[in-house]
């Protein structure tokens, strides 16, 4: 039975990602900082074991090696989708505000695949799947920190593909596009809401299992050969661009 740790697993993506695994017969460890979201996802996933620590922190991250090492014996597919949206202008992003979203979105990624790597690699290898963002492959208002941030992790996952492909372990990303996740639809205005259809030839917000589908399909053994890749999840948004006005008017009244 193949086993897959999710980090950011608690809610949105990640536990829609969870929840298609363990449909296919994975065994699922979902990682969170959150306590309580932690314990209530764990009861929608039956079985699944449930580690709260940060992927910022270097500590935890050993401890959580340590935790899947002993629950699982070994590792098959690892998601690195916990991650920080914070969301302004340049100028009043501060070096604290940017170095939190760098330490999550950048740095965690980093030390759980560096410290996973001999459990992916022990039974022939496995595969990664790194949570970037359409915001990483184009630039729009407010996300200096997070776009950036992202755009860095899109690097990281190529440098990864290269270098551990040796071990046999794959690593791709998946780039989202707007998804109707509830953090969403909390930080996204009428005026973005109707910009983003506008520029989206789907029309419409994407489904956080579609997401998932797309991770779990990467993670699978029908992309055996794929390695290097970062897919866009997006309705194509990447393809066809985005009017900036509703963008524009918002950060003008901030």
């Amino acid at each position: 039975m193949k086993s897959a740790l999710i980090t950011g697993g608690a809610r949105g993506i990640g536990l829609a990602t969870a929840k298609g695994l363990m449909a296919e017969g994975w065994r699922v460890a979902i990682l969170d900082r959150d306590r309580a979201a932690l314990d209530e996802a764990r009861g929608e996933l039956p079985g699944a074991l449930g580690i709260e620590a940060d992927v910022s922190i270097p500590a935890d991250v050993e401890r959580t090696v340590a935790e899947v090492t002993s629950a699982f014996g070994g590792l098959d597919g690892l998601v690195n989708n916990a991650g920080v949206a914070d969301f302004g202008p340049i100028r009043e992003t501060t070096y604290d505000r940017w170095q939190r979203v760098m330490r999550t979105n950048l740095d965690g990624p980093f030390l759980m695949t560096q410290a996973f790597t001999d459990l992916l690699a022990s039974d022939g290898g496995g595969a990664v799947v790194n949570i970037t963002s359409i915001s990483g492959l184009r630039a729009s208002t407010l996300r200096v920190a997070y776009g950036t941030s992202k755009a860095a992790l899109a690097q990281l996952t190529l440098q990864q593909a290269a270098e551990l492909g040796e071990l046999g372990i794959r690593v791709n990303a998946v780039a989202p596009g707007p998804v109707a996740t509830k953090l969403a639809m909390a930080v996204h205005s009428p005026e973005i809401i109707a910009a983003y259809h506008d520029a989206l030839p789907l029309n419409r917000y994407g489904k956080e299992d579609e997401i998932a589908a797309a991770i779990n399909f990467l993670l699978s053994d029908k992309a055996s050969f794929i390695t290097g890749q970062i897919l866009a999840a997006d309705g194509g948004f990447a393809a066809v661009g985005i009017g900036l006005p509703a963008l524009r008017a918002m950060a003008q009244d901030i």
